[in-house]
């Protein structure tokens, strides 16, 4: 009976295992799309920053594949600002996504070092139920000798 319940926590181990990994991975995923990220939102606020300094009548270009687009410095100022909070939406969401899958990281963690305990509970008492079958076989053997030996 022993056997099957090893064999099953041994399943749910490595199946957690498994589960934690790939969330280790979605959070390192995510770290570095809040990297890129943010600096998206430095470079539109820098370039936001040195524009404002530009008279009004300065033509502006914006750069669009190969070429380049000539632009209000309004309109330039609207996409910049667009991108800043576009940018700092999806961080937001990200680090919402990050915290859930710290979280889950966590408990799984938890229940692996939960399992690890259980299956060295079960070994041990496998070891101890082995020796205590050992002595009374060893106590049987020892009975019968000095029966035979009188």
């Amino acid at each position: 009976m022993a056997a099957p319940v090893d064999l099953e926590l041994k399943k749910a181990f490595t199946e957690l295992q498994v589960k934690m990994v790939d969330t280790q991975q979605k959070v390192k995923l995510a770290n570095l799309q809040i990297d890129q990220l943010t600096r998206v939102q430095k470079h539109a606020k820098l370039t936001h920053a040195e524009i404002t300094t530009l008279p009004d009548n300065t033509r502006l270009y914006e750069g669009v594949g190969r070429m380049f687009i000539l632009q209000s410095k309004e309109e330039i100022n609207n996409q910049l600002t667009d991108k800043q909070k576009t940018a700092d939406e999806k961080i937001r969401e990200l680090e919402v996504h990050n915290y859930t899958h710290r979280q889950l990281q966590l408990h799984t963690h938890f229940v692996c070092c939960l399992l690890m305990l259980c299956i060295c509970g079960f070994q041990q008492k496998k070891l101890y139920l082995e020796r205590s079958v050992k002595e009374a076989e060893d106590n049987i053997r020892e009975m019968l000798l000095s029966r035979r030996a009188q």
